[in-house]
């Protein structure tokens, strides 16, 4: 699994986060979504890496990363916290600009980061998910009879904790077939970290709370991405059910959007590498020069 790319412990200041990195040419940063790692990228990463250095984190509370004390009020595990963290890796890296694309929760994290720091992120991939602040907004029966974990796991009158670590098997459902052995063994272990588990509850607490108030206020003020965005949506999940067209919702909220779906399950990352690796390397080509040919 990832072949050639090495792996650290690098200090990003609040904490610590685990990462491999591998390839060469222009940097690329890759984030998952709950509840896997950065192993979810091991079938894309190699493909990528002939073409850009490529750097695939744990997100903070999330794998071997470090798990920050938490908060009354969840700051510790916003979105905006954890792009933070992305910007302090990458430049512990040797990357001051660089290209970030980002699953599920990690879409989060890659629109904050483009949001919050638009000097440093040149290019922006979004892949199975509209803003925070746009998917609570639109909040219906029909999202929360899909999506009823993103408020059992948000709430705090209840703790999910005790009830998924009561048996985390059988609450998170991944399997050594769909996600690659070495890659369901590093999810596996870090599903059973009661640590980990909390962390990923808190990072759902901040979601309700201040990703959404960040979210509005930039929609409020008027904010948009300036860079170029990719929109990718998995075919076989629920985005256009819930939502109808989705790039019209993003091209609401950045100015050069373009997209497509891909042909697979919500883990496009892991069933569909092929497609998606074709679909970064052709956003991420640089454009030919006028004239050229």
């Amino acid at each position: 699994m990832f072949d050639d790319f090495e792996t650290g412990m690098i200090d990003v200041g609040e904490t610590e986060l685990y990462v491999r990195y591998g390839g060469s040419g222009s940097p690329l940063l890759l984030l998952h979504g709950h509840p896997r790692t950065h192993a979810t990228w091991h079938r894309v990463a190699p493909l990528l890496a002939p073409h850009h250095t490529v750097v695939c984190p744990d997100l903070r509370g999330y794998g071997r990363s470090g798990k920050p004390p938490t908060t009354a009020d969840h700051t510790p595990y916003s979105k905006r916290a954890m792009a933070a963290d992305m910007v302090a890796l990458m430049r512990e890296l040797g990357h001051d600009r660089f290209a970030v694309a980002g699953h599920d929760r990690g879409s989060y994290v890659a629109h904050r980061l483009a949001a919050d720091h638009p000097d440093v992120v040149t290019r922006l991939v979004v892949m199975d998910g509209i803003p925070i602040g746009e998917a609570l907004a639109r909040a219906d029966a029909r999202f929360a009879a899909a999506w009823w974990h993103w408020f059992f796991l948000g709430q705090t009158e209840k703790p999910a904790e005790r009830v998924i670590n009561a048996d985390p098997d059988a609450w998170y459902r991944g399997t050594a077939e769909q996600m690659g052995r070495e890659a369901y063994e590093d999810y596996r272990r870090a599903v059973h970290d009661p640590a980990t588990v909390h962390a990923m509850c808190e990072d759902y607490r901040a979601g309700l709370t201040v990703d959404r108030a960040a979210d509005d206020a930039d929609r409020a003020a008027g904010r948009r991405i300036a860079c170029p965005t990719l929109f990718l949506w998995s075919e076989k999940d629920d985005m256009v059910d819930l939502y109808g067209d989705p790039l019209a919702i993003w091209r609401t909220w950045a100015t050069d959007v373009t997209g497509h779906s891909i042909g697979s399950g919500h883990h496009m990352a892991e069933e569909a590498p092929d497609e998606v690796a074709a679909a970064l390397l052709a956003f991420l080509r640089p454009a030919a020069a006028p004239g050229a040919g």
